[in-house]
């Protein structure tokens, strides 16, 4: 007996339904990318490892799908070399692409490449599958898509709060509340600074952004285990426990950091943008998180995540200011922010929810029974004329048996079935029926189509 076929953990199949969800996820957030100015770009799924190793902090490296090189890639190699059983060195010989690890640093590399077409500052917006090699666990895939949206070439605080704009609007649009988490890099560069361990912010950011995963004390065990002292862990705490609202976390930070020029950059960074925020009055909530850290190396300024309120799942949008990402590949100062959309958990959120409009998983509105070939070419006239006005038709390909064919409607959630038969051909008109209330009635095709639209 043959094996059954299966697929790679962490990746997921779509049926027609669970696509026609997916699409109304992406039409409204594309949408939304257009209506606040932002234009599409694609890059290819693979780039040079080059390009992405050493962009997303020790871990993130290690989580990049490789992809081994065609042709014998064991030349070149030594038998000392295959014998260590080295993996990582291996795989950096005989391997020179990967599969993109997320669209931030895959933009970076375009904007440099595509310097002297591009007008600043750039707004490009992105809709493509990534992928990680990461453990497959409830809302982390291997294989996802991310829809970016990013201002590039400009340092203005007001693209931070554009994007805040942004989130508030497709998460209005697709029904789910949310709560949109807000820190800065520069604060939490300023409290390494302040207790002491400026030379372990990395460790320290890695460490505070799995607060939710493994709680304070996992923390502080991992703070411990990366070489931080007693002392330092004793200053940092009061921060990662501060309470009260968002006016009081800043008066926290203002006097912790007080005298550290790079935190209160980032106090003044985040007043501005709360402050305007207020002004603004978005529906969604907006929370200052002191232990928001976000993991990737290249943040240095305000950092985002958003979390759903009403079903337990990680975070289901991110970004950030990144100053100088371009820098790596040769282009300096060029400071950019932006913000992904999870399209994957944002799907499996308004599943749980239940938030799909009805008419955005139906893709037919009417089907016309297949008689004969005489009546199925007068029909394709009419599918035609309402094909031209919007309207999705189809027609059931062979003369089949009704229960056949009214079965395929039904099982499709097809609302309407249009019945042209000998007595419809000679009269001109067209028997409708709607499949919801079982009411059927003859109509001329100019009032189908008035029916229908």
């Amino acid at each position: 007996m043959a094996t059954k076929p299966a697929i790679p953990k962490g990746t997921r199949d779509f049926s027609p339904v669970e696509m026609s969800k997916r699409n109304y996820i992406f039409d409204t957030i594309r949408e939304a990318f257009r209506l606040f100015g932002f234009k599409q770009i694609e890059t290819p799924a693979m780039e040079n490892l080059s390009t992405l190793m050493g962009k997303y902090g020790e871990e993130g490296d290690k989580l990049l799908f490789k992809i081994q090189n065609s042709g014998d890639y064991f030349s070149g190699l030594t038998d000392e070399e295959l014998l260590s059983r080295n993996a990582a060195k291996l795989a950096s010989k005989f391997c020179e692409k990967g599969l993109r690890y997320d669209l931030t640093v895959p933009f970076a590399r375009y904007v440099v490449m595509h310097r002297e077409e591009i007008v600043f500052p750039f707004k490009r917006y992105q809709i493509q599958p990534v992928w990680r090699a990461d453990r497959p666990q409830k809302g982390r895939y291997r294989e996802f898509y991310q829809c970016d949206a990013d201002i590039i070439g400009n340092n203005s605080l007001m693209n931070e709060v554009e994007l805040i704009q942004l989130i508030d609007h497709v998460f209005g649009k697709l029904n789910i509340r949310v709560a949109i988490k807000l820190n800065n890099r520069k604060v939490l560069a300023g409290i390494a600074e302040v207790i002491g361990e400026p030379e372990k912010i990395i460790d320290i950011t890695i460490a505070i952004d799995k607060i939710e995963k493994i709680g304070l004390d996992g923390v502080i065990a991992e703070l411990k285990e990366k070489g931080i002292g007693e002392e330092a862990i004793e200053k940092l705490l009061p921060i990662l426990q501060a309470q009260g609202d968002n006016d009081s976390k800043l008066q926290t930070l203002a006097e912790t950091l007080k005298g550290n020029a790079t935190g209160e950059k980032g106090v003044e960074e985040l007043r501005f943008i709360l402050d305007a925020i207020k002004e603004l009055k978005i529906n969604s909530t907006l929370d200052l998180d002191l232990t928001l850290a976000r993991g990737l190396n290249y943040y240095t300024g305000a950092i985002l995540e958003v979390k759903a309120l009403d079903v337990a799942i990680g975070s289901i949008t991110g970004g950030g200011r990144y100053d100088n990402l371009t820098g790596v590949f040769g282009m300096e100062g060029v400071s950019g922010v932006g913000i992904s959309f999870g399209a994957d958990r944002i799907y499996d959120v308004m599943n749980q929810l239940d938030l799909y409009p009805k008419d955005s998983i139906q893709t037919t509105k009417v089907m016309f029974v297949n008689f004969g070939e005489r009546e199925a070419m007068h029909s394709l006239a009419i599918i035609d004329k309402l094909r031209k006005a919007g309207i999705s038709s189809e027609l059931f390909p062979s003369s089949d048996k009704m229960t056949k064919q009214m079965g395929y409607a039904n099982s499709h959630s097809i609302p309407f079935v249009a019945i042209i038969g000998e007595q419809e051909m000679n009269d001109g008109t067209v028997a409708l029926k709607n499949m919801a209330t079982g009411e059927q009635k003859s109509v001329t095709a100019e009032e189908l189509k008035t029916i229908l639209l």
